[in-house]
């Protein structure tokens, strides 16, 4: 049996515990908006965010099929889609700097533990 990564589990739940709050936080604005001018502001503020939302979610979901599978391709994958999310919206970049570096450092790790692994 292969040993799952940490790094890689440290940064799915990191990645769920920001999603979770960025939707929460952007959903509330819009649906707790006092009057018209300010729920046109928080559609749009939504909007705007909301490709880094979409990115987002499909990196968690990469690295927690990265972290159960052990798959290499989908730990890669999962840290490459946290990096061009931080990009679509560079101003909640320090929200995934700890994501990135775990899911690069879980990707390398996991990749190293499969090349070395000794014939039974």
């Amino acid at each position: 049996m292969q040993k799952k990564s940490k790094l890689l589990l440290a940064s799915a739940v990191l990645g769920s515990i920001y999603l979770i709050y960025i939707v929460y936080y952007f959903v509330s604005k819009v649906l707790n908006a006092s009057d018209a001018a300010e729920a046109v502001g928080s559609g749009l503020a939504t909007a705007l965010v909301a490709p880094h939302m979409f990115v987002l979610f499909l990196a968690v979901i990469f690295n927690w099929i990265g972290w159960a599978a052990s798959a290499t391709w989908s730990a890669l994958t999962g840290a490459i889609l946290y990096c061009v999310s931080a990009f679509l919206f560079i101003l909640y970049t320090p929200f995934l700097v700890l994501q990135i570096i775990f899911s690069f450092m879980g990707f390398a790790r996991l990749r190293k533990q499969k090349r070395f692994k000794p014939e039974v």
